[in-house]
């Protein structure tokens, strides 16, 4: 794929949004408009503008996919947000609803009432029930759970019955079953008699009386082999299967390390119960990677871009009052050393330069350790820790001579003290030193205590290089320059 193919869809989508907010603008002044003239026929005319301009809007949003649909949505203020949802055709709320990010999700709960949501939740999968069960009213769940059959209902409640990041919360109950005793030619006969295969049906599950996964058929197998063949002779008997109680994130590397597009979920006993599938799977990736990046900048929770000033100051404050405590702290170590900023001038216009690439190189060092943690390569257990520390330590060691000594001849060109430019070097060089150190035992000790490695990461590798910086530097100075 070129650079330029590459680009197109991301280039279009945004063309799309751009042709909605044209038309809501024009909308809005055509309104106004003919709001503020009179005449005889006033109220007849802006019911026409009004509906002419409600219907271009509503054919635009009716040629639009269900996801570029929730990608507009989510790029709205909350009142042109709004005013788009009233537009959407019920039958697509749905959708809409499992596309949208959780914080748009509520504010387009909020805006609708309990038969429309109702309505809505009809139209979905159990698996999808489940994913939103958390977010609907109460009495709306207990009304949905009335309204579905048995199968469904015991569905949802399975699905309920595991943690968000547990496989059993994502599979998926819609799935192609055969026996591996009849041949290729009565599965073919089998399908044909099907409205519609599930979604990312890649292969057939083969089980036997019991339920009992046996194996997989692929499509591609059933296709290419004689129609005369057993499903026993040309199935898979080896296939990537997950427990409902394992951990999604692990399955989601599976996915990404052997390529599959769907895989069986079994149960203890080895029967299938469902299965996971490659949508589920991205989402999840995509989630966990938004995530970490979230809680690297001390972010609570995703945060809906036009959320209210209010709401938004409740996600942010825990971590910036962290910051105010360690910027104090940073303080108090300058203060420490007042005396000798007083004496040499120049130290108060170089310090800020050791402690920022301190910050820098440290946060460096934490985004490869939790993304390592991420993909499994590292954790507090398999003995790698005092590897890691040794390898980022030469990394910080190089690096800190090197610019500590580009940094210690800048010195040395503007003051024309030999001396400051050594004591840059040095200081630098320690600086690093420590971030490597914080960088790896921050995030190692976080996932001792249980927490999300990145959580708060960065907040805390600043105010450790930030003061540390500090500190070193002036020390050194007041030891040797004073």
């Amino acid at each position: 794929m070129t650079e330029v193919e590459a680009k197109k869809p991301q280039e279009s989508l945004q063309d799309r949004l751009a042709q909605v907010v044209e038309l809501l603008q024009r909308h809005r002044l055509v309104e106004d408009l003919t709001h503020r003239q009179e005449g005889p026929h006033h109220d007849r005319v802006e019911g026409l503008v009004h509906r002419q301009n409600l219907a271009e809007l509503q054919r635009k949003l009716d040629d639009l996919h269900s996801a570029d649909v929730a990608y507009i949505l989510e790029a709205l203020p909350l009142e042109d947000r709004l005013a788009i949802w009233q537009l959407v055709k019920a039958d697509r709320d749905g959708d809409i609803l499992l596309e949208v990010s959780d914080a748009v999700r509520e504010t387009l709960l909020a805006d609708m009432e309990d038969h429309e949501i109702l309505a809505a939740a009809k139209e979905m999968d159990a698996d999808e029930l489940a994913d939103l069960a958390s977010e609907l009213p109460r009495d709306v769940v207990h009304e949905l759970m009335e309204t579905l059959d048995a199968q469904q209902r015991e569905r949802v409640r399975s699905a309920l019955s595991y943690e968000e990041e547990q496989v059993g919360a994502l599979m998926d109950f819609e799935m192609v079953t055969i026996r591996e005793d009849v041949s290729l030619e009565v599965v073919l006969r089998y399908l044909r008699r099907l409205k519609e295969l599930p979604g990312h049906t890649d292969k057939l599950f083969v089980v036997d009386y019991d339920g009992v996964l046996k194996g997989v058929l692929s499509i591609k197998r059933l296709l290419v082999n004689d129609p005369d063949k057993q499903v026993a002779g040309v199935m898979a008997n080896d296939a990537v299967s997950f427990h409902p109680d394992e951990n999604a994130y692990d399955a989601a590397q599976a996915f990404e390390r052997y390529d599959l597009i769907s895989a069986p979920v079994v149960d203890k006993n080895g029967k299938l119960i469902g299965r996971l599938t490659i949508d589920e799977m991205v989402d999840l990736i995509r989630e966990e990677s938004e995530s970490e990046v979230l809680n690297m900048a001390g972010l609570r929770e995703e945060e809906d871009i036009f959320a209210s000033v209010w709401k938004s100051v409740r996600n942010r404050w825990a971590w910036l009052a962290v910051n105010l405590v360690t910027a104090f702290m940073a303080s108090r170590v300058i203060g420490l050393f007042e005396g000798s900023i007083e004496k040499l001038v120049a130290l108060a216009a170089l310090m800020p330069i050791v402690a920022g690439i301190g910050g820098n190189s440290g946060n460096q060092t934490i985004t490869m350790i939790v993304r390592a943690m991420a993909l499994d390569q590292v954790s507090t257990g398999n003995g790698n820790t005092s590897r890691l520390i040794r390898k980022e330590l030469g990394v910080a060691l190089i690096n800190g001579l090197v610019w500590g000594g580009v940094i210690g001849v800048v010195a040395y060109g503007l003051y024309d003290s030999w001396s400051l430019g050594v004591v840059m070097t040095a200081a630098m060089t320690l600086n690093l030193l420590l971030a490597a150190l914080m960088g790896v035992l921050i995030p190692m000790t976080l996932m001792r205590m249980g927490r999300d490695p990145a959580m708060g990461a960065s907040v805390m590798i600043t105010a450790v290089t930030d003061s540390g910086g500090f500190f070193i530097f002036l020390g050194l100075a007041s030891l040797f320059l004073l």
